[in-house]
C-alpha cells in the first residue's frame, strides 16, 4: 500500500505538502505589483499602523551602533524601510524571500528611496535559511509566517540565526474576539476582498486564498506555544484591531 501523502491546508483546501510552496509561489507572481495597494484598501490603511506598532516594538537603536536585521517573506520591504527610518547609521537589514516578483518591486523601491545601501535583498526559503548561525540581531516576519508549508522549521531557523539576547518579531492575521465584529469581518473577507483583487490585480483567486489561509492559521495561544517550541523565551502576544491581527514576541536568551 502506497503511504499517504503528508497534506497541508491551503486555505480551506488539504493539498499535499509538497504543493504549498508552488501555489504560495503562484499566489504572489501575480500579484506583485499591486501588492501593497491591495493592502491599503483591504485594511483601509490600518497595515501601515500595523507595522508601525511592529517597529516601536522592535526598537532599532539610532546610533552608530551596528544592527542587523533579517526580514522573512518581506519582498517589497515594507517592514526593512521603516525600520531604516527608525534607525542609526549602524542598522542594515537583509530581507529573504522566496518569491522572485516580490523581491524585484522591493528592489526598485529601495533604489527610489535610496535604502540599497542599507537594505539588500536576497532570494531564500524561510524553512531552509542560507545565513550563519547566530548572525542577526533582529528577526521579523510581517503576514508571511502562515504561507510557509512547514512553520515549525521555519521557526526554527528564525531562532538558529539569531545572536543570544536577539528578538524575533512575528506579525499576523489573528482571531477577532470582538463581538459582532467578527461576522462584519468574515463578511467583508469572503464577500468583499475576492471582487476587489479581481478588480484591481485580475485574480480574484488568490486574494479567496488569502482569506482562506487567514482562518486556517493557530490562534494566539497555539502559535505562541509554537514559538516556545522553537526555543524562544519570554514569548507573548498583544493583539490589534479587536483581534484582527496579532503581533507575536520572543527573545533568544
Amino acid at each position: 500500500m502506497d503511504r499517504p501523502h503528508q497534506t497541508t491546508h491551503f486555505g480551506f483546501r488539504d493539498v499535499p505538502l509538497g504543493e504549498k510552496q508552488t501555489l504560495v509561489n503562484d499566489v504572489f507572481h501575480s500579484v506583485a505589483s499591486r501588492y501593497d495597494l491591495m493592502n491599503d484598501l483591504m485594511s483601509a490603511g490600518l497595515h501601515r499602523v500595523w507595522k508601525d506598532i511592529m517597529i516601536t516594538t522592535l526598537d532599532p537603536p539610532r546610533s552608530d551602533k551596528p544592527f542587523a536585521l533579517l526580514d522573512v517573506a518581506g519582498g517589497t520591504g515594507d517592514i526593512a524601510f521603516r525600520a531604516a527610518k527608525a534607525a542609526g547609521a549602524g542598522f542594515r537589514a537583509t530581507v529573504c524571500d522566496i518569491n522572485t516578483d516580490m523581491l524585484e518591486v522591493g528592489r526598485n523601491r529601495a533604489a527610489a528611496r535610496h535604502l540599497d545601501d542599507k537594505v539588500s535583498f536576497v532570494e531564500g526559503n524561510a524553512e531552509a535559511l542560507s545565513f550563519a548561525d547566530r548572525s542577526f540581531d533582529a528577526y521579523t516576519i510581517a503576514f508571511g509566517i502562515r504561507n510557509v508549508p512547514r512553520i515549525e522549521l521555519a521557526l526554527r531557523e528564525s531562532y538558529r540565526v539569531l545572536r543570544p539576547g536577539s528578538r524575533f518579531l512575528c506579525l499576523e492575521f489573528s482571531t477577532v474576539d470582538v463581538p459582532g465584529l467578527d461576522r462584519l469581518y468574515d463578511l467583508f473577507s469572503f464577500k468583499v476582498i475576492p471582487p476587489l483583487g479581481r478588480a484591481v490585480t485580475g485574480d480574484a483567486e488568490s486574494y479567496q486564498y488569502l482569506v482562506e489561509s487567514i482562518r486556517k492559521f493557530p490562534r494566539p495561544s497555539a502559535f505562541a506555544e509554537m514559538i516556545s517550541a522553537a526555543g524562544f523565551a519570554r514569548v507573548k502576544w498583544q493583539s490589534l484591531s479587536g483581534g484582527i491581527v496579532a503581533l507575536h514576541s520572543g527573545w533568544r536568551l
